[in-house]
């Protein structure tokens, strides 16, 4: 069974990890979180869940307005032949998320290892990162220090390589969230 926000959010906690959490309307696209913009600081992302030929799965996580070379990818984290996307079936039984709310938090679910993470470098010079806490309608901000600590704490140790080029990006209405702020206990 996928673990919920409040697993996710007392895993953190467990972990030193101080997590400023901000709800609101259920977001799909980074067009539609785009639109709401401006109010949770840091760098927001983007999450791609792939498959290489031979079916083995890479989350590549990178700033939401970054353009990422599929094609040259492959050969910096290894894979074997092209990505493709992965199914939705795929992404529910490793990372335990549906499409939309895709989150290297999904991580957490992923207790057997079947998911390579990619982290690009451009998104690491940020400090403060924005993610899913494992459903679309909330988004967390951590520090990029607690994120590879997080990721190692499920087994994951996270590939970093520059897997992209920067893009636009968007802003957030104020009125459309509202914050909360999960510290260690």
């Amino acid at each position: 069974m996928a673990a919920t926000p409040d697993d996710l959010f007392a895993f953190l906690a467990g972990l030193g990890i101080t997590a400023a959490t901000t709800t609101h309307p259920p977001l799909f696209t980074v067009a539609e979180s785009q639109a709401l913009r401006g109010l949770i600081p840091g760098g927001h992302t983007k999450n791609l869940f792939l498959k290489d030929r031979r079916g083995q799965l890479f989350l590549v996580v990178a700033l939401e307005d970054a353009a990422i070379d599929l094609k040259a990818l492959p050969a910096a984290v290894g894979a074997s032949g092209k990505f493709s996307f992965a199914s939705a079936e795929l992404l529910k039984e490793h990372l335990g998320v549906e499409p939309g709310s895709v989150t290297p938090f999904g991580a957490f679910n992923d207790r057997d290892g079947a998911v390579t993470i990619v982290l690009d470098a451009a998104m690491l010079e940020n400090e403060r990162l924005n993610f899913h806490p494992l459903v679309n309608t909330m988004t967390s901000t951590i520090g990029r220090d607690d994120l590879l600590a997080f990721l190692r704490a499920t087994g994951h140790e996270p590939l970093v390589v520059p897997a992209s080029r920067p893009g636009p990006a968007g802003e957030m209405r104020p009125d459309d969230c509202q914050t909360r702020i999960a510290a260690p206990s």
